[in-house]
C-alpha cells in the first residue's frame, strides 16, 4: 500500500516537473544567472575603469566612509557607498540589456506575424458588391 502511494507521488511530481512552463522557467533562471555574471564582469571590468578614470582614477568599490574606527575589541563601522554605486550601475546595465533583448524579440515577432499571414481573398459576395458599386459609380459619371 505504501509503495503504491509513493509511486503515485513520484508520478504526480514527474507530471508537474515536466510541464513546459516549469522547464522554461528553470532554463530562464539558469540563463539569467549566467547573464548576470557576464553583465557584472562587463560593469566591473569594462565600464567602471573608464568611468573611474574620468572622475580622477577613483575605484568605486573602495569608496566608503568610516563611521567608527576599529579598536582592539571592536571592528570598524564602515558605510561602503561605493559598492552601492557599483550595484546600481550593474542594475542599470542589466535593465538596459534586458530592454534591448525584449525589444529585439518583439520586433522579430512583429516581423514574423506580418510575413506569415497573407491577406484573405475577397469572398464571392464581396466581389459581386464591388462590381455593383463600380457600375453605379459609372452611371453617376
Amino acid at each position: 500500500m505504501q509503495i503504491h502511494v509513493f509511486m503515485g507521488f513520484i508520478k504526480e511530481f514527474e507530471t508537474f516537473a515536466m510541464r513546459g512552463n516549469v522547464v522554461d522557467m528553470a532554463v530562464g533562471i539558469i540563463v539569467g544567472a549566467a547573464f548576470g555574471s557576464v553583465v557584472s564582469s562587463l560593469v566591473s571590468d569594462v565600464v567602471m575603469p573608464p568611468v573611474g578614470l574620468l572622475i580622477g582614477g577613483v575605484d568605486f568599490s573602495d569608496l566608503a566612509v568610516t563611521l567608527k574606527t576599529a579598536t582592539a575589541t571592536e571592528q570598524a563601522v564602515v558605510l561602503s557607498y561605493g559598492k552601492f554605486i557599483q550595484t546600481v550601475v550593474d542594475f542599470l546595465i542589466v535593465s538596459f540589456a534586458v530592454f534591448l533583448m525584449v525589444k529585439a524579440v518583439n520586433a522579430g515577432r512583429k516581423k514574423q506575424n506580418t510575413v506569415s499571414v497573407p491577406p484573405p481573398a475577397p469572398s464571392k459576395e464581396e466581389q459581386l458588391l464591388t462590381q455593383i458599386r463600380d457600375i453605379l459609380e459609372r452611371k453617376q459619371s
